[in-house]
Formats: structure tokens, sequence, C-alpha cells
């Protein structure tokens, strides 16, 4: 009786540390969830009126719906495929005996540690055609001013996400490749592998849960993306930029209908929820073990 009874102390002292953590995500999370799902089954400027699931069948037939999911996809992959591209680039070059490579990693990371709204302001300003300072570069190089926002909009956009969150790719690449034994490269070295064979062969198998890791998150900030196409483009020009978030925003704050915009919100989490168990399968199944 003695072993269950200290059992149930350490287990009522677990959940003691816990509530904290269960209250917060319970006011802040999950209560927020079920009241946007039961806001999606009303219609109405003040979503007083019972509609069941009207506003479900009116979201996935709706092509304004479908055009601002294709473009999140779209923004969402240019994202992720960047993250995972430029963010191991980094961390490999940066895991190297350099000098100065402490500042470099912490120059890389500030850009994270900044908020959306700032970051959208500052890149705004410099992308502006007419008073941005990149076309006033331009333009002192004797080189042809560019349309930033009006040409590829999307890109833009991206472009900017990615360079705001390689720095905290770079970190997650980082330990992942400090995190694999030197034993498996100075095998490889003994038996003749040069650099490249000893990337494809060792670290970058051994590199699969980080790159799952950061694959899931870059798909999730994708998809729920906002802050960019809100302050740099304001869903423009015409609605290339019209990310989900975005046209979820516009729908409930200006168009004033809650219930629809609600609807569009559940759609989406399924959405980002289905995307990560893929994700998560797809991973498990690939692991390499050693």
């Amino acid at each position: 009786m003695r072993p269950r009874t200290l059992a149930g102390r350490y287990a009522r002292t677990a959940y003691l540390f816990l509530l904290p953590a269960i209250l917060f995500f319970t006011a802040f999370f999950y209560l927020p969830i079920g009241n946007v799902a039961a806001t999606s089954l009303r219609t109405g400027p003040q979503a007083d009126q019972w509609s069941g699931l009207a506003n479900y069948g009116q979201a996935l037939g709706d092509p304004a719906v479908r055009h601002s999911f294709l473009v999140t996809v779209v923004f969402a992959v240019a994202v992720v495929a960047g993250s995972i591209v430029l963010g191991l680039a980094l961390a490999l070059a940066l895991d190297q005996p350099l000098k100065g490579r402490v500042a470099f990693r912490v120059l890389l990371l500030v850009p994270y540690l900044t908020s959306v709204a700032i970051v959208g302001l500052l890149w705004r300003n410099i992308l502006d055609p007419e008073l941005g300072v990149l076309n006033r570069v331009l333009a002192a190089a004797g080189l042809p001013e560019q349309q930033w926002l009006n040409t590829a909009p999307l890109l833009t956009i991206a472009a900017v996400t990615l360079w705001q969150g390689v720095g905290y790719t770079m970190v997650l690449f980082l330990a992942g490749l400090q995190g694999i034994p030197e034993t498996y490269q100075e095998a490889a070295r003994i038996d003749g592998a040069d650099a490249w064979r000893r990337f494809w062969r060792i670290t970058l198998p051994l590199l699969a849960p980080t790159t799952l890791f950061v694959s899931v998150i870059s798909v999730i900030s994708g998809l729920q993306a906002f802050g960019q196409a809100y302050i740099i483009t304001n869903g423009g020009p015409g609605d290339a930029t019209d990310l989900s978030v975005f046209h979820i925003f516009n729908v409930a704050f200006r168009a004033r209908d809650f219930g629809y915009s609600s609807a569009q919100s559940v759609l989406l989490l399924f959405v980002i929820v289905a995307f990560t168990l893929i994700q998560l399968r797809a991973g498990r199944r690939g692991e390499v073990t050693y």
C-alpha cells in the first residue's frame, strides 16, 4: 500500500504544478475555440440567429475562400522550403570554428525576437516604390527602380517572413547538428567519405527529427500568417496576398459577419491539424534508426 500511496502523492503534486498551465490553456485556448465553434453555427450581425451548418456550406463553396486558401498554401510552401534550406545552410556555416560566429548567430536571431508589426512597418518603408530606401539605393546606383509590392507581392511577404524567422530555424538546426556524435563523422572520414557524402549519408538523416519539427512549425505559422499581409500589402494588390487569416479578419471586422468568419476559422483549424498529422505520420515513416 505504501508505494501506491507514494505514487498518489507524486501524482497530486504533479497535477498541482500543472494546474496553472491547465487553467491558462482552458481560459485562453479551449474556451475560445469552443466559443468560435458555437458562433460558427449562427448568423446575423450579432451572430444571434441559428443557422446550423449553413456557414460551412457557404464557405466550402465560396470562390473567395478557396482563393485565399490557395494563396496561403503557396505562401506557406515558400516559407517552409526557404526555412529548411536557408536555416540548414546557415547552421552548417555557423557550426564551423569561425571567428565571430556567436555574434552572427545573435544577429540572425534578432529579427525573430522582433514583433511582426515592427518588421512589417520596417519592410513596408524599405520596399515602398516611391519613398522606399531600397529604390533610392537603386536610383543612386543608376539601376532601375522596382515595384516591389506590385510585381510579386506574395513572394515578397514570404521573403520578409523568411528573413524574420530563419534565425530561429538556424538555432534549431544548430542544436540538431551539435547533437550528432562526432564519432560518426570520424568513422566516415576514415572510410574515405568526402564532406558531401558525409552530409547526405550521415548529417541529413540524423537531422530528420529536427527537419520534421521545423517543417511542422513552419507550416503552422505559414497557414496562420496575418501581420505580413495586413501591414505590408493590406491584402493587395487586388487579392494577391489575401491570406486566409486576413480574409477571415475582413469578414469578421469589416463585413461584420462573425458567424461566417468563425466557420472559416474552424475549417482552417481542421486544415492545420490535418497537415500537422500528415507531416508527423510521414516523418515517423521516414525515421532512420541506428
